[in-house]
């Protein structure tokens, strides 16, 4: 029995040891595939990646930078998350035509909402071009020099290797600059709204369920992409028509179990797996809570307003829910770092990197990277926080100063490029915050002001702290500037930017807001940012040299690179897990768990009338399950932000849900991914399509799907 369950135990960490990464889908054949069918996967690699044949890259486009989206029907329509989908429907929305309240659906193609400024980009071909990017580098001493003729090098490559006249070349950097890889890309951007479910369904538990499980959003939205006749991008005409894909994702009815394989395909933005333990402890000591803190205040602030006016409400839904995603992550984030002990793990770690540099005899290559670490992250640490509190305050959650930060800038670009420069710039930003003022609400930004800016006063650093915020009485400020400034509406700011340059440059520095962030930006970019970014240089350059000795010293280890907004692919299976002591969380929830968190009239947690009652009657038709309605499921996927939207895909390569969020316990896997807490959320393939044929009655776009029953 001993040896049964030390054999077990082992099993089991192996299973787990398995599991995180995200991986290049051109490079997956040898270790990767292995491990993939040892999972339970039906497929082959080239199934998921391949040049010469379609393959499920062609169904997973890159949704407007930032989400990641999928390819579900022969006519262009692809599925992406309700939150990744809703500054469109917010644009779209009025206090007249309140989609975000009611949702929208577009029952005949002629009802689609076109959307400006949004695309979607497809993955063509993957290739290495290390070689040529780091061509005439080798002698280069200087990090700085060495970093532009990468760029130089970059830049010229862009242009020069072959591509279609439709198509981008995009080179991008993978193990810390010891790698450089070419993505071939076509982007389509006339896309257009098919789809939204009400945000009661779309955003349900809005914020308080954000980051965590149990979950019971139907986190979804439908777009459509067109094309031109020859099935190329083509910026939006009424006469483009649905864009044929290479591929398109069938949906699986028969839903999922404990233990499946899921692989999730997509386009993470950014983690940072090999840190040392001294930036580790710095992120979650000092400057996670510094950011945390600030925007706590800003959304109080925000909160308080949005529950009592509905047109604040619909001004500031996609603001709010921007601010409060990496707030509440960061919360998670450096609770798990400090729950699962990251930084002593980190630390022993690197004792064993120390003994392997050793035993290679490495040591005056390798053997002094770990001290450098400490001696420049702790250099560096002052003028991070300064840093941190400047974006946060100054660029990101008071809006009078981010407009007052752009105004300094334009300031800038007359004393550098002259006349013509600046007249270029200011009309180009007039004509740009045009968007921005309609949601902007001066009593809101005051309030938020004058809490943010009495922390900036009182938690910089103080030798990086300008005079004009010494001694400050918020609130006064705040009133004064508010009152005064003519930043505070749309009107006035024209008024402000209006005659030749010398005037309005004579009229920015007569206004108290311009004034308060022109001492704010002079401080920072004089005194903090070339500090900071001399030394951000030199950590750039020992984790480059840092990773190049992991790769060198761990030939047999499976080493991922880390996410940079590329596409990659991440496996692992179904699976509950066990947070804290005498609580175990099942993997999948169902409609029961919305209606138990029901509280009508509450904009988090209210359901439609209808949804009630489809779930009385239990009118589920075929995507219910034994008489119950599954919402969403967990998973060990390795995901981060950039995989919202993502495909979550079975076996045999069938769509079983969206990925839309990870669990709060394992929100430090960005950092530190621990295979025992750390689970990406999915809603439930079978749920979007209740909500969009029982709920919507959009038949028409089931008509469009493709259902199969790959377990039958």
């Amino acid at each position: 029995m001993k040896i049964l369950k030390a054999f077990l135990f082992f099993f089991v960490i192996q299973l787990q040891a398995q599991q995180g990464g995200m991986w290049i889908p051109s490079l997956l054949q040898g270790m990767n595939e292995k491990e993939m069918k040892n999972l339970g996967m039906k497929m082959s690699v080239k199934d998921i990646y391949d040049v010469n044949q379609s393959s499920l890259k062609d169904a997973v486009p890159h949704f407007n930078g930032g989400c990641t989206s999928e390819v579900i029907s022969s006519k262009g329509l692809i599925l992406t998350n309700h939150h990744c989908g809703f500054d469109a429907i917010q644009n779209h929305s009025t206090v007249e035509h309140d989609y975000l309240t009611n949702g929208f659906w577009a029952y005949k193609m002629d009802e689609e909402l076109p959307n400006e400024n949004l695309v979607v980009t497809f993955i063509v071909r993957i290739e290495d071009v290390t070689t040529k990017v780091l061509e005439g580098t080798s002698n280069l001493t200087s990090e700085a020099e060495k970093q532009k003729k990468i760029q130089d090098n970059i830049s010229a490559l862009s242009v020069s290797l072959p591509k279609e006249a439709w198509q981008e070349n995009k080179i991008r950097t993978f193990f810390e600059g010891n790698q450089y890889m070419l993505f071939i890309t076509e982007t389509f951007n006339d896309v257009r709204l098919v789809g939204a479910p009400p945000s009661s369904i779309g955003k349900f538990g809005n914020d308080t369920d954000n980051w965590v499980w149990p979950r019971h959003t139907g986190d979804f939205s439908l777009f459509r992409i067109y094309a031109d006749k020859n099935n190329h991008p083509a910026s939006y005409s009424k006469d483009n028509i649905p864009y044929t894909p290479k591929h398109f994702l069938p949906i699986s009815l028969d839903g999922v179990a404990e233990d499946d394989f899921t692989m999730v395909f997509g386009y993470p933005g950014k983690t940072n797996e090999y840190l040392p333990a001294v930036a580790i402890a710095q992120i979650a000591n000092e400057l996670n809570p510094a950011k945390i803190e600030i925007r706590d205040h800003a959304l109080k602030v925000a909160d308080g307003f949005m529950r009592k006016d509905n047109a604040i409400k619909i001004q500031y839904a996609s603001k709010y829910a921007s601010i409060a995603n990496y707030w509440k992550k960061w919360i998670g984030e450096t609770q798990g770092l400090k729950k699962s002990d990251a930084v002593t793990i980190k630390k022993n770690q690197e004792i064993a990197f120390q003994e392997k540099v050793l035993k290679a005899g490495k040591q005056a290559e390798y053997g002094h990277l770990l001290s450098d670490f400490e001696k420049d992250y702790t250099e560096i640490a002052p003028y991070a926080l300064a840093r941190d509190y400047f974006t946060e305050v100054a660029l990101r959650n008071t809006e009078l100063l981010s407009v007052g930060f752009k105004l300094y800038q334009l300031e800038q670009v007359y004393n550098s490029k002259g006349d013509q420069a600046f007249t270029d710039r200011k009309n180009n930003l007039i004509a740009g915050l045009a968007d921005f003022y309609k949601d902007f609400n001066p009593t809101v930004d005051e309030k938020v002001f004058e809490q943010l800016i009495d922390l900036y006063a009182t938690k910089v650093p103080k030798e990086f702290l300008p005079t004009n915020l010494s001694n400050i009485n918020a609130t006064h400020l705040a009133t004064e500037i508010y009152s005064q400034s003519k930043l505070v509406d749309y009107k006035s700011l024209k008024e402000l930017l209006s005659g030749d340059s010398k005037t309005v440059l004579t009229h920015l520095n007569e206004d108290k807001g311009f004034l308060l962030i022109k001492g704010m930006s002079d401080k920072f970019l004089k005194e903090v940012a070339p500090k900071y970014e001399e030394i951000n240089l030199r950590i750039t350059a020992l984790q480059r040299t840092y990773m190049k000795a992991q790769l060198e010293l761990n030939k047999d280890t499976r080493i991922f690179p880390d996410a940079n907004s590329t596409l990659r692919v991440t496996y692992g299976k179904i699976k509950g897990y066990a947070p804290k002591d005498a609580t175990l969380y099942t993997p999948i929830t169902y409609l029961d768990g919305v209606m138990e968190k029901y509280i009508p009239s509450d904009y988090e947690f209210d359901v439609p009338t209808k949804l009630i009652d489809l779930y009385k009657t239990k009118n589920y038709g075929v995507y219910g399950e034994n008489g119950k309605m599954p919402v969403c499921f967990i998973a060990t996927n390795h995901t981060t932000g950039g995989n919202s939207g993502s495909p979550a895909i079975d076996a045999k390569g069938n769509l079983i849900g969206l990925n839309f969020d990870r669990v709060w316990e394992g929100t430090m896997s960005d950092i530190y991914y621990d295979p025992s807490i750390c689970r990406n959320i999915m809603v439930d393939a079978r749920y979007i399509l209740f909500i969009i044929d029982k709920f919507a009655g959009a038949k028409n776009i089931i008509d469009e799907l493709k259902l199969v029953h790959p377990k039958k």
